[in-house]
């Protein structure tokens, strides 16, 4: 597969920003800024216009264009990706298209359990939206103030609640895309079953805007729980993980929405480095899990107790604290939220979002910790993430008194050794993030090779002279 997009022309940009007025087409670099990196500030990439169509009609015009000239265009959400995605490249020939301005909310049907949003929506707006009609729409990130509808659906965002109701994929009806070509497929259906041939929803989601760019969706609403019961629990060994899991699903069922696991020196480092928190236990433990019960009205609370209960018995639990407020409630999930902020203050942090069969989950926490080792000696693990899908979130803080630089040029290296641990498991690389920038060579690495080369053969298909997303997702 061999793409080749070319820089845009003085012409091309005017006949873009004459699209989407000079208002909404940013030239200037100082404007430009703070859509050119990630906040890892692991890629900074470069650009000569930034466009912010308004509608669907402005997204195909300006792909029609783009495609006929053979020009790159880098779709953007509320740039809060984590592999780079959603950055132009460093040549600065490729377009930003921005969806900020697509916001509006197009319809809401409470009572068939839907609602049709534009991708730029944020993801807390369309909580909003849900809970003002008496629904849930369950999908829950540390982002959501600024992470859009659009985005989490070309990374497939999944998040706290995914062993409840899934990650995006299972959380949309119907997409309207618009494609390379500037054609625009419109498969806003709220249908429960459609058996009518291949499933191009699917085809989308995920697909981080090297397909398509997802400009509306239409998404699966929920009853809202008349209440829910949080506790935080301290474990006495990563091994106590697995049961205690099992005994909250068999105690529990479709009441347990959350099951996060954090390790010791994660929480140690969110308490240091994030203002207004603090440890909810009195003593240390090397392991603790937040959970959540949601359910009718006066169910939780007992039905908690008691399954704490039976965890302390049979020994997987030593200590607990289950909120009394809500307030209580937001600060113990705030340590779980601000994970990834608080590894800032640790200096220099290579970062893994592997997923494994959730039974190997401790197997997987063990045996990546001596392969850390092996290629840092000191590197401190501090593992956290959504145990109930067996996606962990393995980041690894440099050793203490090492020059940040040094460390993090052992990325390749650390990410090769902790891969390597998740799929000799039936692991795989990216569980929530995706592929982006950040690792096209080792989806080829570890990727089967038939996989590979059919996935190849859809993005040939969709886009035959690769203008969507260049040197995304897959190597060029």
């Amino acid at each position: 597969m061999s793409f080749s997009v070319r820089p845009p022309s003085s012409h091309f940009l005017s006949r873009l920003t004459a699209i989407v007025g000079a208002d909404n087409a940013i030239a200037d670099p100082a404007e430009q800024a703070p859509y050119l990196s990630e906040w890892r500030d692991l890629y900074m990439g470069r650009t000569p216009l930034i466009v912010k169509p308004a509608s669907t009609d402005e997204v195909s015009r300006m792909l029609a264009l783009a495609n006929a000239e053979g020009v790159g265009i880098v779709p953007q959400g509320g740039n809060t990706g984590l592999v780079g995605g959603q950055i132009p490249r460093e040549a600065g020939g490729e377009i930003v298209l921005s969806l900020k301005r697509m916001r509006q909310i197009r319809h809401v049907d409470p009572a068939g359990t839907s609602m049709t949003v534009e991708a730029g929506l944020t993801l807390a707006e369309a909580q909003d939206a849900a809970r003002k009609a008496g629904r849930l729409f369950p999908l829950g990130l540390a982002s959501e103030g600024s992470a859009t509808i659009g985005g989490n659906l070309a990374t497939n965002a999944g998040g706290h609640q995914v062993l409840a109701y899934g990650a995006m994929r299972a959380l949309v009806y119907g997409l309207e895309v618009v494609l390379a070509d500037g054609s625009v497929w419109d498969g806003l259906r709220a249908l429960k079953k459609d058996n009518t041939g291949y499933d191009l929803r699917d085809l989308f989601v995920g697909s981080e805007g090297t397909l398509g760019i997802i400009t509306a969706a239409t998404l699966k609403l929920f009853p809202e729980p008349d209440e829910r019961t949080t506790a935080f629990v301290s474990l006495p060994t990563a091994e106590a993980l697995l049961p205690f899991y099992q005994l909250a699903e068999r105690r529990a069922g479709a009441a347990l929405t959350a099951f996060e696991f954090m390790a010791d020196l994660i929480v140690s480092f969110v308490v240091r480095h994030i203002p207004s928190t603090r440890r909810p236990l009195a003593d240390d433990a090397p392991w603790f899990v937040l959970l959540e019960l949601s359910g009718a009205e006066g169910s939780t609370a007992t039905l908690m107790e008691r399954l704490l209960g039976d965890a302390a018995e049979a020994g997987l639990v030593t200590d607990g604290v289950v909120a009394q407020s809500l307030t209580q409630a937001q600060d113990l999930w705030k340590l779980r939220e601000s994970a990834s902020e608080a590894q800032k203050g640790e200096g220099g942090s290579i970062k893994h979002d592997i997923s494994v069969p959730i039974a190997r989950v401790p197997e997987f926490l063990s045996k990546a910790q001596e392969a850390v080792q092996r290629v840092c000696p000191g590197a401190r693990p501090v593992p956290f993430g959504h145990f109930g899908d067996g996606n962990v979130h393995y980041n690894i803080s440099q050793p203490p008194g090492m020059a940040r630089a040094d460390y993090l040029a052992l990325w390749d290296a650390m990410a090769h050794a902790v891969h390597d641990v998740a799929v000799s498991l039936g692991g795989s690389i990216s569980a929530e993030h995706g592929i982006g920038r950040l690792k096209v060579a080792e989806l080829v690495r570890v990727k089967n090779p038939v996989e590979i080369e059919l996935m190849r053969r859809v993005k040939e298909a969709l886009d035959p002279k690769g203008i969507l997303n260049p040197g995304k997702l897959l190597a060029p």
